[in-house]
């Protein structure tokens, strides 16, 4: 599902509440919570309008089938870029896989956003 992105380069994070009604269609909060990997009350919270944590954020637009980037205001390449930059965690037992893949995915969207910004600056 491809979304438009805003003037300002993203989407207002109220909009992901409206996605996740739209893409219920009726169902329940439970089957729809069951096929996005959250609990039915996270759901539900962030479908009133609550701002998830970063780990839900990543399953709800992975659910959603859109680009968290849209929300973050970061541009993405097309192109499949060598990264200069890898993130690297200490296998901790509270950490879960999600919750690095995500925290991965945020450094280096920052970077991009870092780069994307000094590019700007040197442009000016």
């Amino acid at each position: 599902m491809a979304l438009p992105i805003e003037d300002q380069g993203r989407l207002p994070i109220e909009e992901l509440g409206r996605l996740i009604s739209r893409k219920r269609e009726g169902r329940g909060i439970r089957a729809a919570a069951l096929e996005a990997n959250v609990s039915p009350a996270t759901l539900s919270r962030v479908e009133n309008g609550n701002v998830p944590d970063l780990a839900t954020f990543a399953k709800i637009c992975r659910w959603l089938e859109i680009d968290p980037a849209q929300f973050l205001g970061v541009e993405t390449s097309t192109a499949q870029e060598e990264r200069p930059a890898v993130v690297h965690f200490r296998k901790k037992k509270t950490v879960s896989t999600d919750t690095a893949t995500s925290l991965g995915a945020l450094i280096l969207a920052a970077q991009d956003a870092l780069h994307a910004h000094l590019k700007t600056l040197q442009q000016q």
